[in-house]
């Protein structure tokens, strides 16, 4: 019997929140001899983990690397921020059949480490832009991240990307065609709850980063009044900055303050769908103030589909032409807070049941297992 090709997947991350790297993993794991690189495991089976420390930037190493990227000199300020090169020969022993690059700062070790193996490289964000709205990634990173990306696109396999927006981006400033594999996960044969017309809950999910200024969501709350709740369940990583941190406390205070509105503990990506299956409805108020959050379709939105949620956002590009797709939510004339809560004060109980009925209609089609025929088909085109 032929034994299994071998496959190494890169993601500097911790795999319990990054349910986009779990999912190739699971996607992978039973068609190849699946290593995976990351910050922290999780608990699949038969997957075996490089588990390594993230680097941590002192002092001294981000003045280093300030210096490098500031004189654009990027592969040296690389491995004083990803200090990963000891690792080099091992993985490179393995002798891999293809490795997966998630995210632009893992390609340089990819590319370190293949040889001639081939590499697939997965853009969770077009890179070159991914926090523009921010001087300090414009003047360190936005260089940094082109120069890898011009340098390695070229030499990769195959590219992925999570939607139209960032991969016609990508296509008109490196020439290559991404294919598309959303950020959906696994079909949820799940309940539709009846909204009850006393006690309308909306939810939120994801990470407590201020340039998404989840107060806007709180404000929505504020001018709905009863019968509408609010809960956010919130990540704040552990390598939070200390920005993060105290805008953190700031909505812990703003939430303290209101009797709506409710922060909860975040739970393991791969539990997120039935947790919130109890709720009516999933809210996601994105300004559009870099150029991936103007183009963001990310896991929440098909997690609030798969609970059978109806769904309230802003007009934001990709997440609006799904909804209006599916008809399982509404889409607010602009960004505001005022704007999206007229549109869901004009909603009756019915209207948010239906929406929930069209999620049904919906879910098959928005489910991982579409994306999984698309991944291992690439992956086999490029061993094969």
């Amino acid at each position: 019997m032929e034994s299994k090709k071998r496959v190494l997947i890169l993601a500097f991350s911790r795999l319990k929140y990054d349910a986009r790297v779990t999912r190739q993993i699971q996607f992978l794991k039973d068609d190849y001899d699946v290593d995976v690189f990351c910050f922290s495991k999780t608990d699949i089976a038969g997957v075996n983990f490089y588990e390594v420390r993230q680097t941590p930037l002192t002092l001294l190493r981000k003045i280093f690397a300030a210096f490098f990227l500031i004189t654009r000199q990027y592969k040296p300020a690389y491995w004083i921020l990803h200090n990963y090169k000891d690792h080099i020969p091992q993985l490179k022993s393995n002798n891999y059949d293809l490795i997966v690059a998630n995210d632009v700062e893992t390609l340089h070790l990819a590319f370190s480490v293949a040889g001639k193996t081939k590499v697939l490289f997965d853009a969770h964000e077009y890179a070159p832009k991914h926090f523009e709205d921010k001087l300090w990634f414009r003047l360190f990173f936005q260089g940094f991240n082109t120069y890898f990306c011009r340098f390695y696109i070229p030499k990769a396999a195959a590219m992925t990307t999570v939607c139209d927006g960032l991969a016609k981006e990508y296509e008109r400033n490196f020439k290559v065609k991404p294919t598309i594999i959303t950020n959906a996960p696994k079909y949820h044969d799940t309940q539709i709850r009846k909204t009850d017309p006393n006690e309308i809950k909306i939810i939120h999910m994801g990470v407590a980063n201020f340039s998404r200024k989840l107060e806007n969501m709180i404000e929505v709350v504020d001018l709905l009044g009863h019968p509408y709740s609010l809960d956010l369940m919130l990540l704040v990583p552990g390598y939070a900055s200390a920005q993060t941190k105290a805008y953190t406390d700031t909505l812990k205070q703003k939430v303290k303050e209101n009797p709506r509105v409710n922060i909860i503990d975040p739970v393991d990506s791969k539990d997120v769908v039935d947790k919130i299956k109890t709720y009516d409805i999933g809210m996601f108020l994105l300004e559009p103030v870099n150029f991936n959050y103007t183009f963001a379709l990310p896991n929440k939105l098909f997690e609030f589909i798969q609970a059978r949620l109806a769904v309230a956002i802003g007009p934001s590009v990709e997440m609006a032409k799904v909804v209006k797709k599916y008809q399982c939510g509404i889409v607010s004339a602009d960004f505001t807070p005022k704007a999206l809560a007229n549109e869901l004060k004009q909603l009756t109980t019915q209207d948010i049941d239906t929406m929930k009925a069209n999620c049904s209609n919906a879910a098959m089609d928005l489910s991982a297992e579409k994306n999984a025929e698309v991944l291992k088909s690439i992956c086999k085109g490029i061993i094969n």
